[in-house]
């Protein structure tokens, strides 16, 4: 082939390809123009305004169908820096009518101009009042969202209920929280937040049309392509609202906790950790500070007492020993100890107050013997079935935990403590494995290592009322759309304890509220047959915790109760007041003992340890 042959055929390949790739721009164009509708859509995403629609959250109530939580209408201010207009806008009037700083509108301005495309948020919690007016001026680049904020009619429950803010960064990262997005509320504590998913509802969107200025039109397509939110599920917890509010009116002016549960459902009845807080003081602008002012206060009104506090239960425990020993054993209602002021062990002495000696186990219980106590525990943990102290305090163990101490009772509280209760390894550990059951007689009177929850003390109280048993404690009855609540809290659980013990132990409790010198006399209330035991647990910061757990009545109990008050001193001066008011108010609706109820509530303790640390 000749030079100019070849150069011609060069040339119409050359053409060849060139009006093939303009062929297949051309053809690309056309899909585009004419088939493909992406591009479509997104010119019209330059026109449209997508406008998430939050749901209603969920309403919480109490057991008889009273509020505890219920929303309010408010709404967000958003901005879109892109469309905000070149000559800008009435900075002072906006400033005037939303009540925000200067300084706070700049940041969020400075914020939004770094996503211009994004709508920021540039101020919360904007009542309809408000938004009305807002609405009269025309800003362009800026709109409100509406949104419900809590609102807590009876302002009781603040632990209790928990409270509801805006998701942060450490939970966004959270599996829990996969699809949540920034600006989000989210519950961060109490029944809030345990329930979560069904109080939170499903997110919607409205898509609104705009002009070439920004200023928004309308609705996009009459609204064809709008979702709507659904609203979060409405929840009934177990609370008895009036008796939650009785109780944290006696507990006001002292540190500690008290639950109540119904025995024959675990429903928990009243809830109270003290301090407290109004749950409103979380909610709207003020929540940041009002936050801070709690968490810097030493006596931590944010702290759930009732679900995490690891106290020492005192004498409380003594019904633990007794129990095993009967379950053992080693022990029998008619066995009798001698107590001449304690009991002697080595050159020391666990001391005990004065009272009848020697007593037989109805007798100990009604009077709080702690050398009693002390010969049942010993016997427990030096049973000859076992091969050494260490498996008799294995098997201890085993039954204490079956009684729900030293571990979670698997509640609806997601924060709930699993307390404290040694185990053998740990004292070996600690003595170098040389211990004997006197290097742990403390554990006999509730002391040592031990750390129980008001929760496990209320839930002990109403295995007792049970005689052997008791259903998973639990906030919440029913749930909107839903036949029934977890499973798992209609399930009976049986402790190692046969239910034929029960009734010596129970026969002690009611004698130490009804029989002359019992240590519950000032629990006793005419014709409630309620069941108590005081305990005096030891504080190294001052005086001792007071606390006493009870039920009634007797027969059919209806409500256990569990009081804890820290630095109260004996169980029988300030607990069994506080919890035989706390059953006479629910039981009968009355107070028949109105001076009772006032010293309560005007008994006021001092706590040096904390308001020490809080200067």
């Amino acid at each position: 082939m000749t030079d100019s042959r070849k150069g011609y055929v060069r040339m119409r390949t050359l053409q060849a390809v060139v009006l093939l790739i303009f062929g297949v721009i051309i053809l690309r164009l056309a899909y585009i123009q004419l088939i493909d509708p992406k591009y479509e859509k997104l010119a019209r995403g330059n026109a449209l305004r997508h406008v998430v629609q939050y749901p209603p959250r969920g309403e919480i109530f109490d057991r008889n169908g009273e509020y505890l939580a219920q929303n309010r209408a408010c709404y967000d201010l958003m901005v879109i820096y892109r469309e905000l207009p070149r000559e800008g806008f009435d900075t002072l009037q906006m400033l005037d009518l939303l009540g925000i700083s200067r300084t706070k509108l700049e940041r969020a301005l400075r914020n939004a101009r770094m996503s211009p495309r994004i709508p920021y948020m540039v101020t919360n919690f904007i009542s309809s009042e408000v938004k009305l007016r807002f609405d009269e001026n025309n800003f362009p680049g800026f709109y409100t969202v509406y949104r419900t904020i809590r609102s807590y009619p009876r302002k009781i429950g603040g632990n209790l209920l928990g409270d509801v803010g805006e998701i942060n960064e450490r939970q966004l990262k959270m599996k829990r929280y996969a699809d949540y997005r920034s600006g989000d509320y989210v519950g961060q504590s109490g029944v809030e937040k345990a329930y979560e998913e069904e109080l939170r509802g499903k997110k919607g969107v409205k898509i609104m049309e705009k002009d070439t200025h920004g200023v928004v039109k309308g609705s996009y397509m009459d609204g064809m392509f709008d979702s709507l939110p659904e609203p979060g599920s409405y929840i009934v917890t177990t609370i008895d609202a009036r008796l939650q509010a009785f109780t944290e009116e006696l507990m006001r002016g002292k540190v500690g906790a008290a639950v109540a549960i119904e025995p024959s459902t675990g429903e928990i009845l009243m809830m109270v950790s003290s301090p407290t807080f109004d749950p409103d003081e979380m909610v709207g602008r003020h929540r940041g500070n009002n936050y801070m002012k709690m968490l810097y206060n030493k006596r931590q009104p944010m702290f759930n007492r009732a679900v995490k506090a690891k106290y020492p239960p005192g004498s409380t425990f003594k019904l633990v020993q007794g129990l095993i020993g009967l379950q053992e054993g080693v022990l029998t209602p008619a066995d009798r100890h001698s107590c001449n002021g304690g009991f002697r062990y080595g050159h020391r002495m666990m001391k005990c107050h004065a009272h009848a000696s020697p007593l037989d186990l109805r007798g100990a219980v009604a009077n709080s013997c702690n050398a009693y106590f002390c010969y049942v525990l010993r016997n427990i943990l030096e049973n000859r079935r076992y091969e050494d102290v260490e498996h008799g305090f294995d098997m201890w163990k085993t039954y204490v935990n079956s009684l729900g101490f030293g571990r979670k009772l698997e509640s609806d509280f997601l924060d709930e403590g699993a307390g404290y209760v040694p185990s053998s390894e740990y004292y070996d550990r600690v003595y170098h494995g040389s211990w004997n059951a006197l290097t742990v007689i403390s554990l006999s009177i509730g002391q040592g290592e031990l750390g129980c929850t008001p929760l496990q003390m209320a839930n002990f109280a109403a295995i007792l009322a049970n005689r052997g048993y008791y259903y998973t404690p639990h906030i919440v009855r029913h749930i909107d759309g839903r036949d029934s609540v977890d499973s798992r809290f209609y399930d009976r659980h049986y402790t190692k304890v046969e239910s034929r013990h029960f009734d010596h132990i129970v026969k002690g409790m009611y004698d130490a509220v009804h029989a002359d010198g019992g240590t519950g006399r000032r629990a006793y209330v005419p014709g409630l047959d309620i069941c108590g035991k005081t305990g005096t647990a030891q504080n190294p910061h001052g005086e001792d915790h007071s606390t006493f757990l009870c039920f009634a009545p007797m027969d059919n109990p209806r409500i256990a109760v569990s009081v804890y008050v820290e630095n109260g001193g004996f169980g029988g001066t300030i607990a069994a007041p506080i919890a035989s008011l706390i059953v006479e108010q629910y039981l009968t609706d009355s107070i028949s003992r109105p001076a009772l109820k006032e010293y309560v509530k005007n008994t006021t303790i001092s706590y040096p340890y904390y308001d020490r640390q809080q200067h």
